[in-house]
């Protein structure tokens, strides 16, 4: 009797010596794998551009990022993927003045200080302001004027902020609808805000308003969301609902994606831009305003700037 209790008391013994090994075998290898390093990801805008000067003479040669008298910008830094528009005014043409010089100069100063990291991430009416700023202070004198818009993913926070003055502007769309849109800021019809740079005998005469006066905004976004920045060359000649059209049929997130999606959006937006029996968002704005004998679509230069919202990991894959 007493070897059975002593057998029974050795088994019951090793039964538990081998449960207590295990449970110290998982906490060691839960120990050793909550040490590991784990994979960090920010979201990461993927973006293309595309566009069209409104006339192109045979002796002009495309630049990058410039389509007529608009430019744009694509720039990163560690904390910010951020994204520009400006659209010159054509105006000034009249005084002799190329008008494309200002938004160019302009745009190239807001990426300069976009790769330098002279900015903060949540605040893209500072790039603007800083850009603006710096054009002003430029040696060599400078004339003329442009809307602006510019937006900035703030990586970490996953948030992006917006800064639009004029009727440029930006649109994202999620699952396929619209959740959120600039609005235009028009002093009257056809007349939006504006930067501008005056020559000194008229300062004071021209229209000019500060980059404080641009309309400011916040959300959240998330993998998936399609962010589209334009001038009003695109605006004024597509509805909400066609740009919404083409958006749809971006399945994917690859660069190339983007580029075909960038390139229809402004290939269909410079048809209808010469359709004189379209009845375009820019005519219908006009009737809206009293103003009769506008009618189709509204030649002018074209600017798209797409991208898509997605999670770059700290080992560069996507």
């Amino acid at each position: 009797m007493q070897s059975v209790v002593l057998y029974g008391r050795l088994v019951a013994r090793a039964v538990w010596n081998g449960f207590s090994n295990e449970l110290t075998h998982q906490k060691q290898n839960s120990k050793f794998c909550s040490t590991q390093p784990q994979p960090l990801r920010n979201l990461q805008l993927v973006s293309a551009t595309a566009g069209f000067a409104k006339s192109i003479t045979p002796s002009q040669v495309q630049r990058r990022w410039i389509y007529g008298d608009d430019a744009c910008f694509i720039a990163s830094h560690k904390s910010s993927d951020v994204l520009g528009v400006a659209d010159g005014v054509g105006g000034w043409r009249n005084y002799g003045i190329d008008p494309s010089v200002f938004p160019q100069s302009f745009m190239l100063t807001c990426e300069r200080i976009v790769k330098e990291g002279r900015f903060i991430p949540n605040n893209p009416q500072e790039i603007m302001a800083s850009g603006y700023a710096e054009v002003l202070q430029n040696k060599m004198p400078m004339i003329g004027s442009c809307t602006a818009c510019i937006v900035a993913l703030h990586k970490e926070e996953e948030t992006l902020y917006t800064s639009n003055l004029g009727d440029s502007g930006f649109l994202v769309c999620r699952d396929g609808e619209f959740v959120h849109r600039s609005e235009e800021q028009q002093h009257y019809f056809n007349t939006p805000y504006q930067l501008a740079a005056a020559p000194p005998s008229q300062q004071g005469l021209v229209l000019s308003d500060s980059p404080e006066s641009a309309e400011s905004s916040s959300f959240n976004v998330q993998q998936g969301d399609i962010i589209l920045v334009g001038t009003d060359g695109l605006f004024d000649n597509m509805t909400d609902e066609m740009i919404l059209e083409h958006l749809r049929k971006l399945k994917d997130r690859r660069r190339e994606s983007i580029q075909h999606t960038a390139n229809r959006l402004a290939e269909c937006a410079r048809d209808l831009s010469f359709d004189p029996d379209y009845m375009s968002p820019f005519s219908m704005n006009a009737e809206a305003h009293g103003i009769e004998g506008i009618k189709g679509g509204k030649p002018d230069d074209i600017t798209v700037v797409l991208a898509t919202v997605d999670y770059r990991y700290n080992d560069g894959i996507t």
